[in-house]
């Protein structure tokens, strides 16, 4: 049996699984708060403004996610 993983390797499927998980938070986030939460549709008289800010956030957080995701993938 081996010893030991090359460090490289080993760098490489911690980014994996890291950009796995965080991908796979953000999208529960986002379907917790939008469908549980019922910030993601109107229904009704429902006021606007908390389903722009739910969007606004969304879609601030997934550039951040992708930012993130960029620079890890980016660094050796």
């Amino acid at each position: 049996m081996e010893q030991g993983w090359d460090p490289q390797i080993k760098t490489f499927f911690k980014k994996i699984l890291n950009s796995i998980s965080y991908g796979l938070l953000w999208i529960i986030g986002c379907a917790v708060a939008g469908i549980w939460f019922r910030l993601g549709y109107t229904g009704g008289i429902r006021p606007v403004f908390p389903v722009v800010c739910f969007y606004l956030i969304a879609f601030i957080t997934l550039l951040v996610l992708l930012r993130y995701l960029a620079k890890t993938w980016k660094s050796r």
